[in-house]
């Protein structure tokens, strides 16, 4: 008997050994199911990490013997091919003839220590530095001695494009980035030192393959007024036709 105001005892209720039993296999079989799925996710293969500015698959490095023509003939045949310096991957798609016997020619000169690269194997780098600013990048052209080379006058972007905009100064992805030989040059960051560099060979600056142009355009060179009259009326400037990223001026250029 309680005494009354007192509180009644909590009473709890006993779970009968076949409930037991049966809570425990259910704790057994849930323990089971999770190491299982543990098990198998240790065995799966883990997923391939992510790449951050992978630079695009681009195509072969171009031969020796590509480069080794007249300079008439490598010019138009260097429009749409790629031109690589570590993450910077830039498309040709305007250049500039300058031949033996071309009095816009730095050849004119003969063998300085400017332009002995220009006599140089085809197929390597020839870096000069117009105005005290201006790096430009020219493709050796014919055999060793001949004295001609490609200026590379514009490019559009294929990779890289934060390097070049960064070297370059100018947070834009218009034409103006690199339409212009100076602006190529200073969006692969180059030197004088990159002179006499073979471009077909790996590493360092190359010359890769690349899509032809569907269409070509053809004009009179700029800039080179202080050559003969027959020298800067000859049409041996050549840009890839419906493109934007060609430098001015584009009134001059014709269908070829």
């Amino acid at each position: 008997m309680t005494t009354s105001g007192a509180p009644t005892p909590q009473r709890f209720k006993r779970s009968s050994p076949r409930k037991k039993s049966q809570l425990r296999s259910r704790r057994l079989a849930a323990g089971e199911a999770e190491a299982s799925k543990a098990s198998a996710l240790a065995r799966a293969p883990l997923p391939a990490p992510l790449e951050v500015d992978a630079v695009p698959p681009v195509g072969r490095a171009l031969p020796r013997q590509f480069f080794e023509v007249d300079a008439l003939d490598l010019a138009p045949r260097l429009l749409g091919k790629l031109l690589r310096r570590d993450e910077v991957v830039l498309r040709i798609t305007e250049v500039e003839a300058y031949r033996p016997n071309d009095s816009a020619c730095h050849g004119r000169f003969g063998i300085t220590a400017r332009t002995a690269p220009v006599f140089g194997p085809g197929g390597h780098a020839y870096v000069y530095l117009c105005y005290g600013l201006h790096m430009m990048l020219n493709v050796v052209a014919d055999l060793e001695g001949v004295g001609a080379a490609v200026l590379i006058r514009s490019c559009s972007p294929v990779s890289g494009l934060e390097t070049i905009q960064w070297r370059r100064g100018q947070q834009t992805e218009k034409p103006v980035l690199l339409t212009g030989p100076g602006k190529v040059g200073q969006a692969l960051g180059l030197s004088t030192d990159w002179s006499n560099h073979p471009l077909y060979t790996p590493g360092g600056l190359e010359v890769l393959d690349g899509p032809e142009p569907d269409g070509i355009l053809v004009g009179p060179r700029v800039g080179i007024e202080y050559a003969s009259p027959e020298h800067v009326a000859a049409p041996w400037r050549f840009a890839i036709a419906g493109t934007p990223w060609i430098s001015a001026p584009k009134n001059t250029l014709r269908p070829r």
